[in-house]
């Protein structure tokens, strides 16, 4: 009896849970069901949030790569068209890392590679623009009353600050990467090319980060150093612009050559205008 029983000691081995004892002397240890949840989900994808992608664009046939699938489903935007009022809707937009932002800000220097909307096809961001412009504005502001401030001091005059240096500066450039985009998208449109319009805006954003160096260097007090330097900024900015979008325009049958045209003066008369209103000094 003794050994019987030592030898059912045996047998059985140490477990988490109460083991279940066959009639053959085999024990089957079973394990209930775990509460956790598994963390992270399997499903998680982009950077912000799990499953989040952006909404479709204006055209896929621009939005997304040659071949690929629709960025986003209709059935990832619940609420229809109501789901364009929401911030949820445009978060992926802003769904980019500074190393992102660095290579697409480094892209804009280098205009004649003509890369830029095919290295940002599938991931359009909308949050190096708005902080383009935004910093365009405060730079464009501080190097204007900077520069008049010596001017006026140099000759012994007095000096005033003009509020509407930050204002004027932010009706040109918040107004410029939103109208052009938006009426180069129906022109592209009706000419049977139809581009993304996200796209469009991010292309358009970035085209104006040469204008940021550029206004720096304006402190320079010699009229003709700051008009070389306004005209190689607006050279690059349009140069910039008009090859990213020569490829897709090029479907526009013959009119392609003047909507080019049209895109790389358009950009040239931005510089010209900046120059003579922020670079142009008058005491």
């Amino acid at each position: 009896m003794m050994s019987g029983g030592y030898t059912n000691i045996d047998n059985q081995k140490v477990s988490g849970s109460v083991p279940a004892v066959s009639d053959s002397g085999r024990v089957s240890v079973q394990f209930t069901d775990s509460g956790l949840q598994t963390f992270p989900p399997s499903g998680v994808q982009g950077k912000i949030s799990g499953g989040a992608q952006p909404p479709r664009d204006a055209d896929d046939s621009f939005s997304r790569p040659a071949g690929g699938a629709p960025r986003g489903s209709d059935e990832s935007q619940g609420g229809g068209w109501l789901h364009k009022f929401t911030v949820a809707a445009y978060k992926p937009y802003f769904d980019v890392d500074t190393s992102d932002v660095l290579d697409r800000l480094k892209e804009s220097l280098y205009p004649f590679r003509g890369t830029f909307t095919e290295k940002t096809a599938t991931n359009p961001d909308l949050y190096g623009p708005f902080w383009i412009c935004s910093t365009l504005i405060f730079v464009a502001a501080a190097i204007g009353t900077f520069v008049t401030y010596i001017a006026h001091k140099l000759r012994d005059k007095e000096w005033n600050y003009d509020i509407n240096l930050i204002t004027w500066s932010a009706g040109v450039f918040y107004g410029y990467v939103t109208l052009v985009p938006l009426v180069l998208y129906f022109i592209l449109k009706y000419f049977s090319a139809p581009s993304g319009l996200v796209q469009l805006f991010c292309l358009y954003g970035y085209s104006l980060f040469i204008f940021i160096p550029a206004m720096c260097l304006s402190v320079v007090p010699l009229e003709i150093f700051r008009w070389i330097i306004a005209g190689v900024a607006g050279f690059m900015s349009a140069t910039f612009v008009a090859l990213n979008l020569k490829a897709h325009i090029t479907s526009a049958g013959e009119s392609w050559i003047l909507i080019v045209a049209g895109i790389f003066l358009l950009q040239l008369a931005l510089a010209v205008v900046l120059k003579l209103y922020l670079f142009t000094v008058s005491v």
